[in-house]
C-alpha cells in the first residue's frame, strides 16, 4: 500500500510540474492596440449651421456631414461684385479713349507712308513726312499717358478678383467634409455653436485594421522581419483569442520599458517597439492589451 502511495505521489508530483512547464510559456511581446487617430477641424470662422455627427458613427471619405454660416460670405462676395462693376465702367471710359487714339496712330502711320513715297517720286517735301511723323510721335505720348492713368483701375479690378477667390475659397471651406473612412472617437462640438479657425470638431479613426504596438528585445529582434506573419492573442472568456497579424514597423533605436508593460525587474531593460496590423473583427479596441507570438508553441 505503502509502495502505491509513493508511485502515485511522485506521478502527481511529474505531472505538476509537466503543467507548470506548459504555464511559464511566455510571449514574445506584450503591447496595447491603437489606430491611427486624427482630428478633424473647422478651417473657417462662424455659427455651425448643421453637424450631423455622432460618436460611433462609420462616416466614408468625402462624406458631407456638415457647414458653417456662410451668409456674411456671400454678403461680402456680392459687394466686391458690385465693386468691379463700378470700376469696370470708368475702366471702359479710358479704354475707349484708348481704341480711339489708336484709330489715329494708325491714320497717322498710313499718312507717313504716303509721304515717303511721295518723296520718293518727288512729288513731296520732307516738310510734309516731318508733320506726319511728329503726329505720330504725339499719339504714342498721348496712348502711353491714358495707359498710365488706366493702371491703377486695372489693377484694382485684378486685387477685386483676388479679393472674390478668397472668399469663394472660404466659402468652399464653410462645408465639413469628412476627409477619411473611419469611425467617430470623439465629437467636440454640437450644432448651433459658434466655431473658430482650428477648432476640433471630432476625432476619426479607421478600426478596420487596428495596430498593436508592442515590445521585444533585442535578442528577439533578429526573428523578425517587416511583412512577416504573427500570432497575436487577447484575453476571452474561457481561454485567449487568436488573431493573424502583420509586422508593419520595427523601430530603429531601443527604448526603456514603457511603464504601463514594465514589471520590477524589466525597469532598466532596453527594448524595440514593433507595430503588428491585425483585421479587426469588431472585438479589438484603442488601449486593449494583448500579446504577441512570433511562432505560437502552444499545442493543439
Amino acid at each position: 500500500m505503502r509502495k502505491n502511495t509513493y508511485i502515485f505521489g511522485l506521478s502527481f508530483i511529474a505531472i505538476s510540474l509537466f503543467s507548470c512547464g506548459n504555464d511559464t510559456k511566455k510571449a514574445d511581446g506584450y503591447g496595447n492596440f491603437e489606430a491611427t487617430e486624427i482630428t478633424i477641424s473647422a478651417e473657417n470662422n462662424g455659427k455651425l449651421m448643421q453637424f450631423d455627427v455622432n460618436e460611433g458613427d462609420v462616416l466614408l471619405k468625402e462624406q458631407f456631414i456638415g457647414y458653417i454660416d456662410t451668409i456674411p460670405l456671400t454678403l461680402k462676395r456680392e459687394q466686391l461684385k458690385v465693386s468691379k462693376t463700378v470700376i469696370g465702367s470708368k475702366s471702359k471710359g479710358v479704354l475707349s479713349q484708348i481704341n480711339v487714339l489708336n484709330a489715329k496712330l494708325k491714320t497717322a502711320n498710313t499718312n507717313k507712308v504716303r509721304a515717303e513715297n511721295l518723296i520718293k517720286d518727288n512729288a513731296g517735301t520732307q516738310k510734309q513726312l516731318d508733320d506726319v511723323a511728329g503726329e505720330i510721335d504725339v499719339i504714342k505720348n498721348q496712348i502711353r499717358s491714358v495707359e498710365i492713368q488706366n493702371a491703377p483701375v486695372v489693377n484694382e479690378l485684378k486685387a477685386i478678383d483676388v479679393q472674390v477667390k478668397q472668399i469663394e475659397d472660404q466659402i468652399g471651406k464653410s462645408k465639413i467634409v469628412n476627409p477619411v473612412n473611419g469611425t467617430v472617437l470623439t465629437k467636440y462640438a454640437e450644432p448651433n455653436e459658434i466655431t473658430a479657425f482650428g477648432k476640433p470638431l471630432y476625432k476619426i479613426a479607421d478600426l478596420n485594421t487596428m495596430q498593436l504596438r508592442v515590445y521585444i528585445s533585442e535578442t528577439q529582434l533578429a526573428n523578425i522581419i517587416i511583412g512577416q506573419e504573427v500570432t497575436v492573442k487577447i484575453d476571452d472568456v474561457d481561454a485567449m483569442k487568436s488573431y493573424k497579424g502583420t509586422i508593419s514597423w520595427i523601430a530603429s533605436e531601443a527604448e526603456f520599458t514603457p511603464k504601463i508593460i514594465q514589471t520590477k525587474e524589466e525597469r532598466v531593460a532596453l527594448v524595440y517597439a514593433v507595430k503588428v496590423d491585425v483585421k479587426n473583427d469588431g472585438s479589438l479596441k484603442i488601449g486593449m492589451p494583448a500579446e504577441l507570438w512570433i511562432h505560437d508553441s502552444e499545442e493543439n
